[in-house]
């Protein structure tokens, strides 16, 4: 069973994906103001294949929808999700000007 947590200490963290208690991939974030910063996505090669990076990417948007939070996605597989579907990012996706 998979089960996912939001761990925060001070303003960096990690959203961790959990396979029968082992740990399969983490998302590394940062939360400063109204900000949330994703940087990486890894999924461990042995959970390769599974939806395991959806699983997560789907944490992290719940997560910033609860807690208003406005997501910027240096991750490049978080931003390659939200333009390939920005109808479904749209109200968390803070597109930064240049």
């Amino acid at each position: 069973m998979e089960r996912t947590e939001v761990v925060l200490a001070n303003v960096k963290g990690e959203i961790q994906l959990f396979s029968d208690d082992q740990k399969a991939g983490k998302m590394d974030i940062s939360v400063i103001g109204e900000k949330l910063t994703v940087y990486h996505t890894e999924v461990s090669e042995e959970y390769e294949g599974r939806g395991f990076a959806k699983i997560l990417l789907e944490k992290l948007v719940s997560y910033a929808r609860e807690n208003n939070l406005k997501i910027v996605p240096l991750c490049p597989y978080v931003h390659a999700q939200f333009k390939r579907h920005p109808e479904q990012y749209n109200d968390v996706w803070l597109k930064e000007k240049l």
